[in-house]
């Protein structure tokens, strides 16, 4: 059986760098590093973690050998969807690495009411229900934006947005301590925000246990897939709740207006409403149809909400850090269990820059 000290020299063997090099790579002291490759004393947990770190691979694999199923998805799948696995697969390895260092994702799932024998698409609306039932006791709203610090703040999951391109929505990773919901970044604010509620409705069902990809989450195979269905309904519903919706429509009298205003006001596409109308039977298969042909920009125009849309659209298209896992990060360094390199590559800048940063700051009392 392979030790620590082994899987570290294979690392060293497949970087093709000297072992002071190596060491000088990880911004290790090479003769204490010599010590711990022969055994002389023991790999220190931040040792391990810098190692981790700047190498790309897992704290658990350096302690245990075993590869994580998300690492054996990122290594065996091609093309965007390979992008997404790859990138969180990195980040669940972070969080990793912060919980063995004492920091737990503060992870809270809800107890879905659902009674026994239920469709999925009933599971999916009862989960959505006490979900709702924890944002509002928390005294806040799904509807005034800011959906990903929400999800971050109320259910204690990561949400992280990278640029992944066409033909991939989301996944939803699960593992090793994690919980992770990943977008890619899109000009289409109203169908990231469906895909995001989709994906924690994933991550509260607990489906699929470490990561479940989504291409396209309004292909037809989701129609016939039950996890789909139920995720599908748990985004409808938590992002249009009957009551509310209901209310709302009843206090207007539904046409292309103020359908399109509904559309802005639930940050919602029109596709998304028609449907949801439809199910609580407020509206026909008629008027679905018709309503449902109307784009996002469309909407936008016609409600005359075209610069908050556009404000949308600008958020939706930027890269976004999991804000938890930042946080903690920055406090594991903070408290001395790690070095400012994972803080550094996590940010994505460069290590003696950030500690320039850092003391700069600390100089003029933290308020820069």
């Amino acid at each position: 059986m392979s030790s620590i000290s082994d899987r570290v020299r294979s690392l060293i063997d497949q970087s093709g760098l000297s072992l002071h090099d190596f060491a000088a790579q990880a911004d290790l002291d090479a003769e204490q590093f010599l010590e711990c490759l022969s055994g002389t004393s023991p790999f220190s947990t931040v040792d391990l973690a810098v190692i981790a770190d700047e190498f790309h691979v897992s704290m658990d694999w350096l302690l245990t050998g075993a590869e994580p199923p998300l690492a054996v998805a990122a290594r065996t799948t091609t093309g965007k969807a390979a992008e997404a696995l790859a990138a969180a697969r990195d980040y669940v390895a972070r969080r990793a690495d912060l919980d063995k260092l004492g920091y737990t994702q503060p992870w809270r799932p809800v107890s879905p009411a659902a009674p026994a024998g239920s469709t999925y698409a009933a599971q999916g609306e009862a989960l959505a229900k006490s979900a709702r039932r924890a944002v509002e006791l928390q005294g806040r709203l799904v509807v005034q934006g800011g959906l990903p610090e929400l999800i971050e703040a109320v259910f204690g999951a990561d949400v992280a947005v990278e640029p992944l391109g066409d033909g991939f929505d989301g996944l939803a990773a699960m593992g090793q301590g994690a919980k992770l919901i990943l977008l890619t970044t899109t000009s289409n604010p109203a169908r990231q925000r469906f895909t995001l509620a989709h994906e924690l409705g994933h991550l509260l069902a607990d489906d699929d246990q470490d990561v479940h990809l989504d291409r396209d989450i309004f292909e037809r195979a989701q129609k016939i897939d039950p996890s789909e269905q139920r995720a599908n309904a748990f985004a409808s519903v938590f992002l249009l709740p009957e009551q509310s919706l209901r209310a709302a429509v009843g206090a207007v009298r539904l046409t292309r207006e103020s359908f399109a205003a509904l559309c802005c006001d639930f940050m919602v596409s029109p596709a998304t409403l028609a449907y949801r109308l439809l199910t609580l039977r407020v509206i026909d298969a008629g008027a679905c149809d018709y309503y449902k042909r109307m784009t996002v920009r469309e909407a936008a125009v016609v409600a005359d909400r075209v610069e908050e849309l556009d404000r949308q659209v600008a958020a939706s298209q930027e890269k976004r850090l999991p804000g938890l896992l930042v946080r903690d990060t920055r406090a594991a360094y903070d408290a001395g269990k790690a070095t400012l390199r994972p803080y550094a590559s996590l940010l994505g800048v460069d290590v003696d820059e950030l500690r320039d940063q850092l003391a700069s700051e600390q100089d003029n009392g933290g308020t820069e």
